[in-house]
């Protein structure tokens, strides 16, 4: 009955999501405060109050055609026009309204980019571990995967490996920095060389290769760590961007494409990209948020909770004996299991109930994801069941 192509997603259904739907199980066994839910990126740190305070300033005081009506597929102008003047004051680029597509989220915005690009055939390159949705955005528009190993020593991108892998099929290559789920950060060395491979190839090939950066965790950098803005190291570059971690807004599905001029055939790929955001049914993305976070460019995420949840954790699970390296960004520690099968080790890690998601998920068997964006609380009560879990297995700090 259902297609051949939901067939593999319904068999393989996200570990994710289905941690997560166990521990709203569990909860309801042993009460919320005593399961440690670290399955799902969903954010504890509340909305800036510019958001709340936006959404009643624009209900009251602004024309329902102009909040709730139909607009450009691309999105408000006024809205585009603000976003790229935000990216232009940051970062020294020079996008005007036309570069920026609203989207329903950076979700949304990539399969906006795979309908936009993709022959049947074209290969698309993701560095592992990656966001395993990659694979079914990308499948979505009969695209293939390839994936670049892991480098597990530091995390950042294999670029010899990618080198190699870059065939005259290669559409597309796809980053991810801030970095789920190792909280890795792309330094600008690593951008550049990326950038010159990226140029060579489009040389030998004769081929246009589309740098797709997927940065819903620009925002959470720590340390000072500075996040290069790849449009200005590599002309064929397109960004996809969302609120939802940066205000917190995951269930809004509010964020942006950037498609640059510098882009080959620029205007061609903002048409089409304006009309793929039509066609695969979104239409538009939310008019009310479109307008929310025109008023919030400036308002900042409180990095500082999840800076203070990042130190407690990683501290405490290397006291304990666990292996992982301090993440840059995002909201993640990637930890190696003390045992190869780590979705046994994510088994075990449930009898302390501790939920944590395998590294298989991300194409990197032998780790785990922990999600550090909850409540201090949390993290601070786990720690007891962490440590139990860690000398069960020997493990000695």
């Amino acid at each position: 009955m259902i297609a051949e192509k939901m067939k593999p997603l319904v068999q393989n259904n996200s570990a994710i999501r289905v941690m997560f739907e166990e521990g709203k199980r569990l909860a309801s066994i042993y009460g919320a405060e005593n399961v440690y839910d670290f399955s799902l990126g969903n954010p504890n740190v509340p909305a800036p109050e510019e958001v709340k305070q936006a959404i009643y300033d624009i209900l009251e005081n602004e024309p329902s055609t102009m909040v709730h009506g139909y607009m450009s597929n691309a999105g408000f102008e006024d809205v585009r026009e603000a976003v790229a003047n935000s990216l232009n004051k940051r970062f020294e680029t020079n996008f005007a309204a036309k570069n920026i597509i609203m989207t329903v989220g950076a979700a949304s915005g990539l399969n906006v980019v795979f309908k936009t690009l993709l022959n049947p055939g074209d290969e698309v390159i993701a560095f592992a571990p990656y966001f395993l949705e990659y694979g079914a955005y990308v499948r979505n528009y009969d695209g293939v995967l390839v994936v670049v190993s892991p480098n597990t020593e530091t995390f950042q991108p294999n670029l010899e490996e990618l080198e190699q892998k870059i065939t005259e099929k290669t559409k597309a290559v796809i980053v991810n920095s801030p970095h789920n789920p190792t909280g890795v950060v792309y330094s600008e060395d690593t951008i550049k060389k990326l950038a010159d491979i990226l140029r060579a190839k489009e040389k030998e090939f004769g081929n246009t290769i589309v740098l797709v950066s997927d940065e819903p965790y620009r925002e959470l950098a720590y340390d000072g760590v500075e996040v290069p803005y790849l449009t200005k190291y590599y002309d064929d570059t397109i960004v996809g961007y969302s609120y939802s971690k940066s205000l917190s807004l995951p269930g809004e599905r509010i964020g942006y494409l950037v498609i640059p001029d510098e882009l080959n055939e620029s205007e061609l790929v903002i048409t089409a990209a304006t009309i793929a955001n039509r066609v695969l049914g979104s239409v538009n993305a939310p008019s009310l948020f479109q307008r929310v976070i025109a008023r919030c460019l400036d308002a900042k995420v409180n990095v500082e909770a999840y800076d203070k949840n990042r130190n407690l954790l990683y501290k405490s699970l290397k006291e304990y004996g666990f292996e992982c390296i301090k993440p840059e960004g995002a909201f993640y520690l990637f930890v190696k299991s003390p045992v190869e099968d780590e979705k046994q080790f994510c088994e075990e890690a449930k009898k302390y109930n501790i939920l944590i998601v395998p590294g298989s998920s991300f194409a990197c068997p032998g780790y785990v994801r922990i999600s550090y964006c909850v409540s201090y609380d949390t993290i601070k009560n786990s720690l007891p069941a962490f440590k139990k879990l860690a000398e069960e297995y020997g493990l000695r700090g």
